[in-house]
């Protein structure tokens, strides 16, 4: 395994999308969602996950639950050793 960050499928997406990545180790990890103001937006994960290919499902919802609108949206996976982002567009 490396560690890697995928494209998002499907892209645009409505209402959710899933974001592809695989981990070479067991590591700490994030994987958060930004506006483009650099705002975060969601966190769909942020500690220990174990080495592999993995998949995360964005519903097209904030962390406080609130539906976000159309537009651009970033995802960034980060590893004490990786960091990668990658855009995405919401469609309603």
């Amino acid at each position: 395994f490396t560690t890697e960050l995928r494209k998002n499928y499907p892209n645009p997406f409505n209402p959710e999308t899933t974001i592809s990545f695989s981990l070479r180790d067991d590591t700490e990890m994030e994987l958060r969602i930004y506006n483009l103001l650099g705002q975060v937006v969601r966190t769909l994960h942020s500690g220990s996950y174990p080495k592999g290919d993995h998949d995360l499902v964005w519903d097209g919802k904030s962390d406080a639950g609130q539906v976000v609108g159309s537009g651009i949206y970033f995802y960034r996976l980060s590893t004490p050793t990786y960091e990668r982002i990658n855009k995405m567009m919401l469609l309603k």
